[in-house]
């Protein structure tokens, strides 16, 4: 049976079939093929930066600080003397999200392999944080589940995480804080897979940008 080819635009009432545009001449089983390498190339890539030590705690872009009105209390604390223990419940928060992105690559490569075609295309003809998008839609809730023991763990080592969370009740009671925030655990948690998508959403804007650069044939192919 002959490859359906992606080389023209095709056009129904009200609906855009293919983007000429952005038809390189690849099939959808190529499109496929390419979306799956972007995808695992960005997982691996955003897991070895960020699960090592400084890996959230180094990097500007992705590191935790304490949550809103928290984070302006840990003023109060600091002019009282107490600035080593905030220091060292930022380091924990961190250093917990570092200990837990690891555990995002086997659900995240597994995720990459089984992209269907279908879901291919339409990562195609998305924006150019698609391929990202599909990632967080279908990996965010399991990798939470996976984090968040492990993000417990760490910070139940450090006396101030549990003040942080007393004083966070508090604080949601009063409206100041919401949601996750008013748990250390949780919004550990939630920081950390932010970070992690981020950093495989620079990725794939890298890759869209350059994939020439990227040293890979399909990716050149298909987002060339």
């Amino acid at each position: 049976m002959k490859r359906r080819e992606f080389t023209v635009g095709l056009v129904l009432p009200g609906v855009l079939l293919w983007d000429p545009a952005r038809a390189g001449g690849f099939s959808e089983s190529e499109a496929a093929q390419g979306i799956r390498s972007a995808l695992q190339r960005g997982a691996e890539l955003a897991v070895a930066s960020l699960g090592k030590p400084d890996g959230f705690l180094g990097n500007p872009l992705v590191k935790i600080p304490l949550p809103g009105i928290l984070h302006d209390a840990a003023k109060l604390l600091k002019a009282t003397g107490q600035q080593k223990r905030v220091d060292e419940l930022v380091t924990a928060m961190n250093r917990a999200a570092e200990q837990a992105v690891p555990k995002a690559k086997t659900l995240l490569v597994n995720t990459a392999k089984a992209v269907s075609v279908e879901d291919a295309i339409r990562i195609v003809r998305g924006g150019e944080t698609s391929v990202t998008d599909y990632f967080s839609g279908k990996t965010r809730t399991p990798l939470g589940e996976q984090f968040l023991p492990i993000v417990t763990q760490a910070t139940e080592k450090v006396s101030l995480a549990d003040k942080y969370n007393a004083v966070a009740g508090k604080a949601s009671q009063l409206g100041l804080l919401k949601g996750d925030d008013t748990n250390i655990q949780r919004y550990v948690t939630g920081k950390a897979l932010d970070g992690l998508y981020r950093l495989i959403g620079e990725e794939e804007k890298k890759i869209r940008r350059d994939p020439t650069g990227t040293g890979s044939a399909i990716l050149k192919k298909v987002f060339g």
